[in-house]
């Protein structure tokens, strides 16, 4: 099925605590996500980019037969840029840049070939923007979103209205007690519950996640890494092995809230794995080189790992 993308692409700048800095290399949440998906099958991006982005970075989410239609390099502008340093424990880090560029001003326009993208997801970006474009897509199944502290800070009510529009809520545990109040990261999700969306996933890090599902609360542990190269991309590419194991089984039929608990422990479990290669080296380098392969058999070893059976 149909899988489409709306976010950020752009350009980072990333330093590690071991002394090690990239400069230039591509980032945006469209591109993990997109590069993260397009492991269980089609997968269409709508973003925008300043006239100043590398070619190499365009072929390289061509290389992952990305549709890139709807990726608008607008002339005159500037791509977005960040700059950021990792602190020690590699699971936080500190924005020492930021330009908002093009990311700032109109959004791309959606291709009209698009509309008809049955799954739907809202990478991070302006709540408004957000809303604006769940009307391009008529014919959409399941909608999922992300979201950050500066939207839940400056737009909480155009948020809360979000909430009411999609099926899925995604975002990490500070973003979960900022937005509910609660420190306890099970009771927030259960109570993002009562807002709107059908199920909500969040995010731990090398924790993990917790999630919430009509049918229960479940929580999966972040695959067992021997080394993180670069965190940067990780949650993203999360929500995009997600999304993409999601779409390519068609999980959005057949109950009340659109997929199972069991469909959506799956998923997370494949966004995961996507995940646990995404930070073995910096930026897309690592899934520029994934096979489907590989994907295949570190999740045949996660899912023995957590007793995850296929049947469930």
């Amino acid at each position: 099925m149909s899988l489409v993308v709306t976010g950020s692409v752009g350009i980072d700048t990333i330093e590690t605590p071991d002394g090690q800095r990239r400069e230039e290399v591509l980032g945006g949440s469209c591109a993990y996500f997109a590069a993260a998906a397009s492991f269980y099958g089609p997968v269409r991006i709508v973003g925008v980019a300043g006239e100043d982005f590398p070619p190499k970075h365009a072929e390289t989410l061509k290389r992952f037969g990305i549709d890139t239609r709807g990726l608008e390099r607008r002339e005159g502008g500037k791509t977005f840029r960040w700059s950021g340093k990792y602190l020690e424990n590699m699971d936080h880090r500190e924005t020492t840049a930021i330009s908002l560029n093009v990311l700032g001003e109109a959004p791309a326009p959606v291709p009209k070939e698009y509309e008809d993208s049955a799954f739907v997801f809202l990478a991070n970006g302006p709540t408004a923007i957000q809303r604006q474009f769940l009307r391009e897509f008529p014919h959409r199944k399941l909608v999922v979103a992300d979201t950050m502290d500066l939207w839940i800070n400056t737009t909480r009510d155009e948020l809360l209205a979000l909430l009411k529009e999609i099926d899925g809520l995604v975002l990490n545990y500070d973003e979960a007690e900022l937005l509910t109040g609660m420190k306890n990261t099970v009771a927030a999700a259960q109570h993002l519950l009562t807002l709107g969306p059908k199920f909500v996933v969040v995010k731990k890090g090398e924790h993990g996640c917790v999630f919430a599902h009509e049918d229960g609360i479940g929580a999966l542990p972040a695959y067992p890494a021997e080394r993180v190269v670069d965190p940067t991309g990780a949650g993203d590419s999360f929500a995009g092995g997600m999304m993409g194991w999601l779409a390519a089984n068609n999980a959005a039929t057949g109950t009340k809230s659109g997929i199972s608990f069991h469909q959506l422990k799956r998923a997370l479990a494949h966004g995961t794995v996507i995940a646990s290669f995404t930070i073995e080296a910096f930026s897309l380098e690592r899934l520029s080189k994934l096979t489907r392969g590989e994907v295949d058999e570190r999740y045949r070893h996660y899912a023995e790992m957590l007793h995850l059976k296929d049947e469930e």
